[in-house]
C-alpha cells in the first residue's frame, strides 16, 4: 500500500525543514515505516519505544513491519506507568537505555511519547523517527520538547524527527478525546496568531513570513470540520493532522515555539506546574489550551473595545512598579518554591522601566486603530469558537478541566508571570487594563460567570489581582522530593 501524495504545501514545508525529511501521512501510512526508516537512517538498527497504550496501538505493527523488512529491530523499550508523563525523570530512564546501544529510536504514540524520545535521542546524539498515534498536538514536527523538570514545564532545544509517520487508520480508531485536544491545540493558532501580531507591531519580536504562511494560510480550512474530527471522518482527521504538521515545521523553521504557542499556552504550562489534575488525572495538554484559548480570545475581545488611545500614559508610568519589587510580587504569587523562581526569571527577564514603558505605549497609541483591525481579523469571536470546540469534543468549560473561577481568574496573573514571551496579557498588565478587565469577565454578566468570584480588592500595578494561597494547589513532584532514577 502506498500513502497518497503530499499536498503542496505540505511538500514545501518539508522541503524547507531544517530537521524532518520524510512525511508518509495517509491511509496504511504505517506499511512504509520500513521504507522511511531506510531512506532516513540506512543500515542502522531501529528501536521502538511506546507507552502499553501506543504499543498496542501501533507499536507491535510496527515492530512487525520493521522485522518483515529484514531490519532486526532491537527489543521494543515500553514505559509500563499507568499515568505516563512527559517528566525528566523518564528522559533519563531512556536517555539510559538508549545509552547501552546505537539503535536509532522509533517513538510510537504522541505527545508524551514524542517529547521523551525527542529529548532522549538528542541527548544520546543520534536522531530519531516518529509514528503518530493521535492527532493529539503539533508537537511531531516541532522543533524543541516540553518537559517537566523540578516542578517547571521547561522546553528543551532539540531537533525535530528526521521522519515522521501518521497512519490515518491508527489517528481514527484513538481515543475521541485525542483528537479532540489537538483540533484545541490547532484553533489556539488563532491567538497565538495574534499575539505574534501584537509583538511585531511593538517592535518586539518581527514576524517571519514564511513561518507565518505555513501556520496562518490554511488554518481556517484546517479547522472547518469540528463535527468531522468528532465523528472520526478521514477527511476531517487528515485536514487536522495536516494542520499540525505545518504548525510543527513552523517552530521548525523559526527553531522556537513563537509560530504556535502564545498566551493561551502559558495558562497550560502554568496548571502543568502546579501540577494541576481533575479526577485523579492530568488533563490533557490541548484540552487546557481549550481553555487558555477561550481565556485568551475573551481578554482580546475586552481590550479590543477598550480606550487604548485615550490612557493616560503618564499616569500608568507613574503606578508603574520599580524594578526591584517584580521579585516580592513573583513570590507572593505563587506557592511552589520552583513556580516562584520561574516567575522572578521571566518576569525580571522581561521587565521594562518606566521610560521604556512610556515609550511602548505610546507607540501602541500610534499604531493602536490599524492594529485593531488587524488583531480583530486574526481572531475567531468567543461565541463562534465555543462552538467549534464544543463540536470537536473539546471542552470550553473551565470546571470540565477542574479550574474553577476563582482559579482561573488568578491563572490571568499567574500565567502573565511564568513567561518572558510577549502576549496579550502583557498588553493589559502594562497598559494598566488588567483589573478592569477581569472585572469585566468575571462579573456576574460576564464571559465567564463568576458568582465565586468576587472583584478584585488589592490590585498591584505590575501583577493586577495578586492571587492568594490556593489551598487546592498541590506541590509539584520536585517539591514533594521526587527525584530522577
Amino acid at each position: 500500500m502506498t500513502c497518497e501524495p503530499l499536498n503542496p504545501w505540505v511538500r514545501e514545508a518539508l522541503s524547507l525543514a531544517s530537521d524532518t525529511k520524510e512525511v508518509r501521512l495517509g491511509h496504511g501510512a504505517i506499511q512504509e515505516a520500513a521504507d522511511a526508516f531506510g531512506r532516513c537512517f540506512g543500515d542502522a538498527v531501529p528501536i521502538v519505544v511506546a507507552d502499553i497504550a501506543t504499543f498496542e496501538a501501533a507499536g507491535r505493527k510496527t515492530f512487525d513491519v520493521l522485522s518483515r523488512a529484514g531490519l532486526n529491530p532491537a527489543d521494543a523499550f515500553v514505559f509500563e506507568d499507568p499515568d505516563l508523563h512527559a517528566r525528566h525523570n523518564y528522559v533519563v530512564r531512556l536517555q539510559q537505555h538508549l545509552g547501552l546501544t546505537e539503535a536509532v529510536p522509533i517513538a510510537v504514540g504522541s505527545g508524551t511519547i514524542n517529547d521523551l524520545v525527542k529529548l532522549a535521542a538528542h541527548r544520546c546524539r543520534r536522531s530519531y523517527m516518529v509514528a503518530g498515534t493521535a492527532a493529539s498536538m503539533d508537537g511531531y514536527t516541532a522543533f524543541g520538547a516540553s518537559i517537566n523538570r523540578a516542578g517547571s514545564k521547561q522546553t528543551f532545544y532539540c531537533p525535530a524527527p528526521r521522519a515522521v509517520i501518521a497512519d490515518l487508520d491508527v489517528i481514527c480508531e484513538s481515543p475521541a478525546e485525542l483528537n479532540a485536544a489537538g483540533y484545541a491545540d490547532l484553533a489556539a493558532k488563532t491567538t497565538s496568531g495574534a499575539d505574534w501580531i501584537l509583538a511585531d507591531a511593538l517592535g518586539i519580536e518581527a514576524i517571519t513570513p514564511e513561518a507565518w504562511g505555513m501556520v496562518q494560510n490554511k488554518l481556517e480550512d484546517w479547522l472547518g470540520d469540528p463535527a468531522g474530527v468528532r465523528s472520526r471522518s478521514p477527511q476531517a482527521i487528515r485536514s487536522l493532522m495536516e494542520g499540525l504538521l505545518m504548525t510543527g515545521f513552523a517552530m521548525q523553521r523559526c527553531q522556537s515555539s513563537r509560530p504556535a504557542s502564545g498566551a493561551e499556552h502559558q495558562f497550560s504550562h502554568l496548571w502543568d506546574m502546579q501540577n494541576h489534575q481533575h479526577e485523579g488525572r492530568t488533563p490533557l495538554h490541548g484540552h487546557k489550551v481549550a481553555i487558555g484559548t477561550l481565556a485568551s480570545t475573551l481578554l482580546y475581545e475586552v481590550l479590543l473595545e477598550a480606550p487604548i488611545q485615550t490612557i493616560d500614559v503618564q499616569r500608568v508610568c507613574a503606578e508603574w512598579p520599580e524594578g526591584g519589587t517584580i521579585a516580592r510580587l513573583a513570590t507572593h504569587a505563587h506557592e511552589s518554591l520552583a513556580l516562584r523562581a520561574v516567575a522572578i526569571r521571566e518576569s525580571q527577564a522581561k521587565y521594562v522601566d518606566r521610560y521604556a514603558l512610556s515609550q511602548r505605549l505610546h507607540r501602541l497609541q500610534k499604531v493602536w486603530p490599524e492594529l485593531r483591525g488587524r488583531l480583530a481579523g486574526r481572531l475567531i469571536r468567543s461565541d463562534r469558537l465555543r462552538e467549534m470546540l464544543t463540536d470537536a469534543g473539546a471542552p470550553t468549560d473551565p470546571d470540565s478541566i477542574g479550574i474553577d473561577r476563582r482559579r482561573l481568574r488568578r491563572s490571568y496573573v499567574e500565567a502573565y508571570q511564568i513567561r518572558r514571551r510577549y502576549t496579550v496579557l502583557d498588553l493589559a498588565v502594562e497598559s494598566g487594563m488588567l483589573p478592569s478587565c477581569l472585572d469585566r469577565l468575571f462579573s456576574q454578566d460576564g464571559a465567564w460567570i463568576a458568582d465565586v468570584c468576587p472583584p478584585a480588592s488589592t490590585p498591584c500595578a505590575s501583577a493586577p489581582c495578586v492571587p492568594k494561597r490556593n489551598a487546592q494547589y498541590r506541590p509539584a513532584p520536585a517539591d514533594r522530593g521526587e527525584t530522577n532514577p
